[in-house]
């Protein structure tokens, strides 16, 4: 079955232009694959610790030799590196906060990138990515009319999810969104970029 892993990671909620995509994105995803299933995950109703020395010394221990205690530490991280594993597609939605991503995502990316889990050494130098046969869609907004010079968003998604082993990625960037908050018809702005996304998701 078709599984699409959908992440949402702004805090404006219902005001975002990246969550309003990506919804729009999963709308026309499940009407071109009606029998598949989508994975939600909402960042911001996520509890998303940093890493700790706990955390760090239980992904160095065998899995077999974990304790209880290390098991519950790896808990949620295993949790959310089976969600990627069990979807072959992904959406993430990823606004730009000062030039990079949310502070929540990036917890999320210390969760879930992980050594025999999503990538390995495998002749004991060389990163391999267990992610394959993925696909993923990043859908990133800027506030301003960004240059590539200020953007560091996409650029970090495409590499990070790259040596995880999804290289089949596209990226849809929306610039200039501060707009909105200065009377820009939100209908008008968003109705190219809808499309857009639209196009992306029946592909």
């Amino acid at each position: 079955m078709a599984t699409l892993l959908h992440i949402d990671s702004s805090p404006m909620l219902e005001n975002s232009v990246t969550r309003q995509l990506s919804a729009a994105f999963v709308e026309q995803w499940t009407t071109a694959n009606p029998r598949a299933r989508v994975l939600t995950r909402d960042l911001y109703a996520t509890q998303l610790p940093p890493i700790d020395a706990a955390w760090v010394n239980a992904v160095r221990t065998p899995a077999d030799q974990r304790t209880a205690e290390q098991i519950q530490t790896l808990a949620l991280s295993d949790s959310l590196i089976a969600e990627l594993e069990e979807a072959n597609e992904y959406v993430f939605a990823v606004p730009m906060h000062n030039f990079g991503v949310p502070a929540i995502f990036k917890l999320w990316i210390d969760q879930v990138v992980r050594a025999q889990r999503t990538f390995s050494y495998g002749d004991g130098t060389t990163p391999a990515g267990l992610l394959t046969g993925k696909k993923a869609t990043f859908i990133v907004g800027t506030g301003g009319p960004q240059t590539d010079a200020y953007n560091f968003v996409g650029p970090y998604l495409q590499t990070m999810f790259g040596f995880l082993g999804v290289t089949d990625a596209t990226l849809l960037t929306v610039n200039g969104t501060m707009a909105l908050n200065f009377g820009a018809d939100r209908e008008q702005f968003m109705a190219p970029h809808l499309e857009a996304a639209a196009v992306l998701a029946r592909a």
